[in-house]
């Protein structure tokens, strides 16, 4: 079963050892630097929701929310709105429905708008990242047409 857990001083060394595969480093920051983003988000007024995904007791990934400012290039619809900023499943978990069960929950926790109301969720990703287009598509997320930083934005209205 998948939760989303805090990051705690207890699992904040596991959490930042999950790492994808080397073919995939080049669409996902680190979960350390994830999580100091965070941080300097926090300290300058932002809202940023970051979780680590566990499969049962087993920590298998990590995802970064964003509400409003990301503090990167951000679309039109950004401003009082949800962003899944991050979301990684180590590479040893993956191809197991981790990645889709993570999203129900990421999806149910958005729409408990903790930060605020919001309208969309909207994701940035690298249009050669075929498999998380697939995975947001499923959800019903589309593409804006927007792009930023060289990442396609896809919106999903909550």
């Amino acid at each position: 079963m998948i939760t989303l857990r805090k990051i705690t001083l207890e699992n904040r060394r596991s959490i930042f050892n999950l790492e994808v595969s080397e073919d995939q480093r080049q669409f996902v920051a680190s979960n350390l630097s994830s999580v100091a983003s965070c941080y300097v988000l926090t300290t300058n007024g932002g809202h940023p929701f970051p979780f680590a995904i566990y499969a049962d007791e087993q920590p298998v990934g990590f995802v970064m929310i964003v509400y409003g400012v990301t503090g990167y290039d951000e679309p039109s619809l950004a401003q009082g709105n949800y962003c899944l900023l991050r979301l990684m499943i180590d590479k040893r978990y993956q191809n197991q429905g981790y990645g889709r069960e993570a999203m129900n929950h990421i999806l149910a926790f958005i729409r408990t708008f903790p930060a605020g109301p919001a309208t969309y969720c909207w994701i940035p990703y690298k249009q050669d990242n075929v498999a998380a287009k697939k995975l947001y598509e499923s959800y019903g997320f589309r593409d804006n047409g927007e792009v930023f930083n060289s990442e396609s934005i896809t919106v999903l209205s909550l």
